[in-house]
């Protein structure tokens, strides 16, 4: 999905109005019913009961989708009051008639103008269950001050207590830059409208956004798709995904969706094994083969009931044995897509085995983990691939790979993964906040979904798993990763909405996946 700028969208909603015909009374409508229906979203599946949402709003534009929101959840049966960061002699336009509107709704609105308001109020909190944030839009610029950097700073202090949506960009960063110049809401959710905003990619500005939800206001078809390129990056999202996954056919057999290989564990990593293997069934695939050390499988069948899972010879480490290929090597055609590295550690039997699937295999393969730490420094190494490759390390793994350190992999993300693509000629798949996909030849996206919550011990091995099977369904080495990327954080997110970020494990993004694919298809 195109990033845009905030001048490139005051553009674009100004020829709506003018062109179209459609008010800015009717947008400004449009984006509080799609805030409102974020809100209400993440209620249900956090399931709370009789919930209450607390609506901060500025004067201007901002303001105005705040007081609309507000109709619509207390439509929507949530305890809903608003408090205006001015007074109401200050509202004009658009934004005043959905103020009086939400008034005569009966929406109770407290003035709090003076930064002296808010010091007060905080001595006094709020409970709400959701704060929603219209503080300040893509027309700001500069620090926030007054009573707007005071309300900021109250949102902030009772966040813990609360989930935090911020309506188009959290208040207090520079739509273009994501920098935050001042003070600034640190949101869980951010309800972008119409289209992702360039500044919410930043690397500045993940640290306040959290997950983007782009908020569909009816912006023309035609007019969006003659928008010019105005960032390196687009935006992962579920819109366009959905083409990736067709309806089912009623006639479909086990055959019809693929074979994955997972080449995978060691003595003690049955984990990795179990977690990849688990995922790869739950992306749609029809079939998982699982190839690990013979120690091993008894452990993973037991796990893994579905999967057909092989012992294969090892090593006196507990290694898988490089000697296995020749006999499996001539039943890669059976497979669809091979994973090769979940677990299967640093031996130089591993390193012998990983050489022989670069030079001999034309089914797409997918390396991951100690499939790219054995080839530290010699990142080169991996352009032998005979297929498609797709690598998916983390930032650890990518330093490695090209022979530098963590800082450096992280102070430019988008360039590592841009080196690595042009060294390997593979689809390159950069995790950590802010993933980055991309391939030589198009576009380099970046997903926002996921959590913190994430940052646990088998999470990458579940992303390698779905992966591999979407690729072994069919879809292109970029859009497997594209989707698996997006489906794997929204999972994180319905885990920690279920339950907490501090408590989620990595087998609870399994469990969350065939809910997570409910955004891309309905069967």
């Amino acid at each position: 999905m195109k990033l845009i700028s905030a001048a490139r969208m005051r553009d674009l909603e100004r020829r709506v109005i003018q062109e179209r015909g459609i008010t800015g009374y009717e947008l400004m409508d449009r984006a509080g019913r799609g805030v409102a229906e974020v809100v209400r979203h993440l209620a249900d599946a956090a399931g709370t009961v009789n919930p209450s949402a607390l609506l901060f709003a500025g004067r201007g534009n901002n303001g105005g989708d705040a007081f609309a929101a507000a109709r619509h959840l207390q439509d929507m049966g949530f305890d809903v009051m608003v408090w205006l960061a001015g007074t109401e002699q200050q509202i004009h336009g658009d934004a005043l008639k959905h103020l009086s509107l939400a008034k005569s709704e009966g929406i109770e609105v407290e003035e709090y103008p003076t930064r002296e308001d808010w010091e007060n109020n905080l001595a006094y909190p709020y409970v709400a269950d959701f704060l929603v944030d219209g503080l300040l839009g893509t027309g700001s610029s500069g620090p926030a001050r007054g009573p707007i950097a005071a309300a900021i700073r109250y949102i902030n202090a009772i966040g813990n207590d609360a989930f935090v949506v911020s309506i188009d960009l959290p208040s207090g960063i520079h739509a273009d830059t994501g920098v935050a110049e001042g003070d600034a809401v640190n949101a869980d959710v951010t309800a972008t409208l119409g289209l992702p905003k360039i500044g919410l990619v930043s690397p500045a500005a993940l640290e306040f956004v959290g997950n983007v939800e782009v908020i569909d206001i009816g912006l023309p078809e035609d007019l969006v798709a003659a928008l010019p390129s105005e960032s390196e990056l687009e935006l992962i999202y579920s819109t366009e995904l959905k083409r990736l996954l067709p309806r089912r056919l009623r006639s479909s057999h086990k055959g019809t969706y693929g074979h994955a290989l997972l080449i995978t564990g060691a003595r003690g990593y049955a984990g990795a094994a179990i977690l990849a293997s688990r995922a790869a069934l739950r992306s749609g695939v029809g079939l998982v083969s699982v190839l690990t050390p013979e120690s091993v499988a008894p452990i993973v069948a037991g796990a893994v009931p579905e999967a057909m899972v092989f012992g294969a010879p090892e090593t006196p480490e507990g290694t898988m044995a490089a000697s296995v290929w020749d006999r499996w090597g001539p039943r890669a055609g059976e497979f669809d897509a091979i994973l090769a590295g979940p677990g299967l550690m640093r031996h130089h039997e591993t390193r012998q085995l990983l050489d022989r699937l670069l030079a001999e295999m034309e089914t797409p393969l997918v390396f991951d983990a100690d499939a790219l730490n054995v080839f530290a420094g010699e990142a080169e190494r991996l352009s032998n691939a005979r297929a498609s490759l797709v690598i998916t390390p983390h930032p650890g793994e990518m330093a490695r790979l090209l022979g530098t350190d963590v800082a450096t992999v992280q102070a430019d993300r988008l360039g590592a993964a841009r080196r690595a693509a042009a060294v390997t000629h593979a689809t390159v798949t950069l995790k950590g906040a802010g993933t980055i996909v991309l391939a030589e030849d198009l576009p380099a996206c970046i997903n926002l979904t996921g959590n913190p919550g994430m940052a646990t011990g088998g999470a990458g091995d579940v992303l390698a798993g779905l992966l591999t099977g979407l690729l072994a369904q069919g879809l292109t080495p970029f859009d497997a990763a594209c989707a698996a990327v997006f489906i794997h954080g929204r999972a994180g997110d319905m885990a920690a909405w279920r339950g907490s970020q501090a408590g989620l494990i990595a087998g609870d993004i399994v469990a969350e996946i065939p809910y997570a694919f409910r955004e891309l298809t309905w069967r």
